[in-house]
């Protein structure tokens, strides 16, 4: 059987906002992440599941 990707929810994406700022997240659907524009933060989304750990994040490029 054939595996596919489990998406994340969207309701849950709506309420989610970033861990270090509060700020609200945007959503990246190609990359499966989670945009903290204010924090500089890319944060993976795991088989559907928003991984909100600063220390998994990615930084992104000014």
């Amino acid at each position: 059987m054939p595996q596919t990707a489990k998406r994340a929810d969207p309701k849950l994406l709506e309420i989610l906002v970033c861990p270090l700022t509060k700020a609200p997240l945007e959503y990246d659907e190609a990359k499966q992440e989670l945009i903290s524009r204010q924090a500089k933060l890319a944060f993976p989304i795991r088989e559907g599941i928003p991984i909100m750990l600063v220390d998994e994040a990615r930084r992104l490029e000014d």
